[in-house]
């Protein structure tokens, strides 16, 4: 019986030398791998994107499959939905049109909330094999972003989805009946602005993998935003780096500062606006084709200029996570500081500021009675009566407030999910409009 088992130990001892010699070389590949990517030599980098990319893809598939568990799901916070508080003396009366994480819509209301307008129109029914996005997300994981409203009801609107990189779908133009007329179906993403010409400025992105001497901790693979010019049809006619424009400019400095957290999405542009260039004179003289940018990892705001690819002004200040950034007709900049409140109220504030001496010269900052908190998205408008209409995303809530920070208007959104009813869908954007500025024909003939 003994002699039987030693015939076994002999043959694995024999193997002990092998397999030492395996362990060696295993442990030496571990070595020189380690090495390799800690000088970033050959192949670090194919390695590192290929590790990356299978993290984000694993977290796609395991974390984003089901629609609640997403952010555009948020936790009720009140009962009430649909107008809640409305001083018609004092509110800036006209129509709202807001965009919802409840699906990939957007709605026009009136002031007592009643549902004008409705368009929908799932990104699968306007994807194809031309798609920046080759495998999309489900449209329950999919939602409008923002959305621009043409005086014949015709929309434009930003598709988004969650868990996926990049989260930019595109950009569609549809009728009064959500009908697509024409898409653009690269990585747009978080903002949009027509200018008086019908051109078309949009946010897009994609991942770079090149490396930028100097700011070599804006390590590849990288989220790179970029600005796009459009035609009323939605034809490309220009395409400007955000990042290279801005390390090409005096305030390449600012890079330095980039938040810790950002997994490679190192800008992280989210908002643009067109300028007037009289208007922008004061802040980035000389530029001719100015808009006005946010850049919520950077703390940043900036005028660019596209004639020259360049930035001719940035501003950082006592703002975290901004969003929507406008510059007023008084030359100060309105903005939504998401995580810039430290007071009673919650964590956000809205406030607007002297860009030269940066004080704050009006803030709303909500109270113990009307917590305001939003740490993503948000928005706020300057309205024509000096009120100004705030969308506090995370609340799902939209509401207009006096100089003296007074409730006129609000609305909570009817949409609810989860089990018991407990979520609310946020809101991402929200804008009033002036009813004459609509076509009479759009206004009273329903929607088809």
């Amino acid at each position: 019986m003994l002699w039987g088992l030693k015939r076994p130990m002999k043959s694995i001892a024999k193997l002990i030398p092998h397999l030492a010699v395996v362990l060696s070389i295993a442990f030496l590949g571990l070595i020189a791998g380690s090495y390799l990517v800690f000088v970033n030599a050959f192949p670090a980098r194919h390695l590192t994107d290929a590790y990356r990319g299978g993290h984000a893809l694993l977290d796609k598939w395991s974390k984003w499959q089901q629609a609640y568990p997403t952010e555009f799901w948020q936790p009720v916070r009140s009962a009430a939905s649909g107008v809640t508080v409305y001083d018609p003396e004092r509110a800036a009366n006209g129509l709202t049109l807001y965009t919802t994480g409840g699906g990939q819509r957007a709605v026009l209301i009136s002031m007592a909330g009643e549902v004008l307008h409705e368009w929908q129109l799932p990104f699968s029914a306007v994807w194809d094999e031309t798609a920046a996005v080759r495998v999309p997300q489900p449209d329950s994981l999919i939602y409008f972003r923002q959305a621009h409203l043409y005086p014949n009801g015709d929309l434009l609107a930003i598709y988004e989805a969650a868990g996926d990189t990049p989260w930019g779908y595109g950009l569609v133009k549809m009728d009064k009946n959500s009908k697509p007329i024409w898409k653009y179906l690269q990585h747009a993403h978080h903002d949009l602005d027509v200018a008086s010409d019908g051109k078309i400025y949009v946010l897009t992105h994609e991942v770079r993998s090149t490396t930028i001497r100097f700011w070599r901790h804006l390590e590849p693979p990288r989220i790179d935003d970029f600005v796009v010019v459009l035609s009323p049809d939605g034809e490309e006619l220009q395409k400007v780096s955000v990042v290279d424009a801005f390390i090409d400019s005096p305030f390449a400095r600012m890079v330095n500062l980039v938040a810790w957290y950002t997994e490679g999405d190192y800008f992280h542009t989210n908002a643009i606006d067109v300028l007037d260039p009289a208007a922008a004179a004061a802040l980035a003289p000389g530029a001719r084709e100015p808009v006005l940018l946010s850049m919520r990892e950077l703390g940043a705001i900036g005028i660019l200029d596209l004639a020259d690819q360049r930035f001719g002004w940035a501003l950082r200040g006592a703002w975290v996570g901004q969003h929507d950034p406008d510059l007023l007709p008084n030359g100060n900049l309105l903005l939504f500081d998401n995580y810039g409140h430290y007071g009673e109220g919650g964590i956000s504030r809205v406030i607007e500021f002297d860009p030269d001496s940066l004080e704050i010269v009006w803030r709303y900052t909500g109270g113990a009675d009307h917590p305001f908190y939003s740490g993503v998205r948000s928005a706020q408008e300057r309205l024509a009566n000096g009120n100004t209409l705030i969308t506090e995303s995370e609340g799902g809530r939209l509401f207009e407030v006096t100089p003296e920070g007074e409730i006129v208007w609000e609305y909570l959104n009817p949409v609810r999910g989860g089990e018991n009813g407990d979520l609310i869908a946020v809101v991402s954007w929200g804008q009033r409009i002036d009813p004459a500025s609509l076509d009479p024909e759009f206004l009273e003939a329903p929607a088809s």
